[in-house]
């Protein structure tokens, strides 16, 4: 992939590690300013990681997930207004990216969309009002206003906080008495390494528990015009913390059935006004309909950008690069083979080995092996996707073997934790 940019062209919003990597491998030195948060600067150590990636010209720092001044921010850095795009690099920068770039008059998801799909409730409320599948849901602001919501369905419900991401704080209660002792939980999770200290306001959504397979889409969307379309398969965590264990690209659905879950995405993508970007969203298909979970107007998490790359054999981020500053890229319509990530589930407690890791590397298909913690790590609860221990990410003729290989693979590695 080749992108012409001078320095400073790129504006990218959140030290996102995996993507900024990728952009230290592809583009030229300097092309990327990165805008992140002051805490979350010391916290994470992000001038460390600044120093090693090239790509960075210099680093932001502003408050910006709890809203964002655009016009005190050029004011202060009249540089960035001759960025060419901007770019959301983690779910609590999608809506201060969508207002930059409005302002600067570059391409981007628009500050309304950005808005529906950072808020599961306003996502709701799109998805409702454009006909689409929704569970029964409800804002709620108290934990006994959510046992009268179960008591509905049987005692079971979803709690999850409105604007978390990455299954923080989701839970699935299969009896009320759970809920009292669960709130805390969903109310105020831990936050996310990615998340600023001063507190992201957020609510509490009570939805109906739905059964059945899971699937996300994801899309590739130019000025509202659908020039990429992709399902992916998802396993999921069972119990009531359902964070997600693999993923496999391309679905093995039958095709009518993946175009019906694009078909549905797209719908959802011009109810919201969503204009150009990247719309990851994750379905599960209740009694035959496809009924919406959520939607994030950015990249997908969970190594999915890598398995949509490996199975079409194409550039995918640098296609969301493109797109982002006014093109068209073209990309195949159809996958050439399939891939799989399984993720590394390391049980609580500190890290005494790590075996395995060779023999799961010469393990056929095999791409890649990573590890995520090291003799002598702390591993909590697995409450979310921050807290997996690694990935095996594999390739295969077809879903059912790249999957095969992604479990095999990763039963070879052994954490072993005292």
């Amino acid at each position: 992939m080749h992108l012409d940019l001078d320095p400073d062209e790129i504006i990218f919003f959140g030290s996102s590690v995996g993507i900024l990597r990728w952009l230290d491998e592809q583009l030229p030195p300097s092309s990327v300013v990165l805008v992140e948060e002051p805490d979350v600067i010391r916290r994470r150590g992000v001038d460390r990681l600044v120093a090693g990636l090239p790509v960075i010209s210099r680093t932001v720092a502003v408050e910006y997930q709890t809203g964002l001044d655009v016009d005190t921010l050029l004011a202060r850095e009249p540089g960035l207004a001759a960025a060419r795009l901007v770019v959301p690099g983690t779910e609590y920068a999608v809506t201060a990216a969508a207002r930059l770039a409005d302002r600067l008059g570059l391409p981007g998801a628009g500050p309304p969309a950005a808005e529906v799909f950072t808020d599961k409730h306003r996502m709701r409320r799109a998805a409702a009002a454009a006909g689409l599948a929704n569970p029964a849901y409800t804002l709620v602001t108290g934990p006994q206003e959510a046992a009268v919501f179960a008591e509905r369905f049987g005692g079971r419900c979803v709690l999850k906080p409105t604007r978390r991401a990455g299954s923080l704080g989701v839970q699935l209660i299969t009896d009320r008495e759970q809920i009292v002792p669960a709130w805390a939980a969903t109310a105020a999770p831990a936050e996310s390494p990615e998340a600023t200290d001063r507190g992201l306001p957020s609510e509490v959504l009570v939805e109906q528990t739905l059964v059945g397979p899971e699937y996300s889409v994801e899309l590739l969307v130019a000025d509202g015009e659908v020039l990429f379309a992709n399902v992916t398969d998802k396993r999921v965590l069972p119990g009531r913390r359902p964070v997600e264990t693999g993923h496999t690209v391309p679905s093995a659905l039958p095709p009518a059935r993946q175009a019906e879950l694009v078909a549905v995405t797209t719908r959802l993508a011009v109810a919201a006004g969503f204009g150009t970007g990247v719309l990851h969203s994750e379905w599960i298909v209740a009694d035959g309909t496809p009924t919406l979970v959520e939607c994030a107007a950015r990249l997908p998490g969970d190594m999915i950008t890598a398995l949509v790359a490996a199975a079409y054999e194409c550039a995918f981020i640098g296609a969301y690069l493109d797109v982002l500053r006014g093109g068209r890229p073209a990309l195949p319509a159809r996958a050439s083979g399939a891939a799989a990530v399984e993720f590394l589930l390391a049980p609580p407690g500190t890290v005494t080995a790590v075996d395995g890791v060779r023999d799961a590397l010469r393990a056929p298909g095999v791409l890649s092996v990573e590890l995520d913690v090291r003799v002598g790590d702390t591993v909590g609860e697995l409450v979310s996707s921050t807290r997996r221990s690694g990935h095996v990410l594999t390739w295969g003729a077809d879903p059912a073997e790249a999957t095969r290989a992604a479990r095999h693979a990763a039963g070879l590695v052994r954490i072993s934790v005292g």
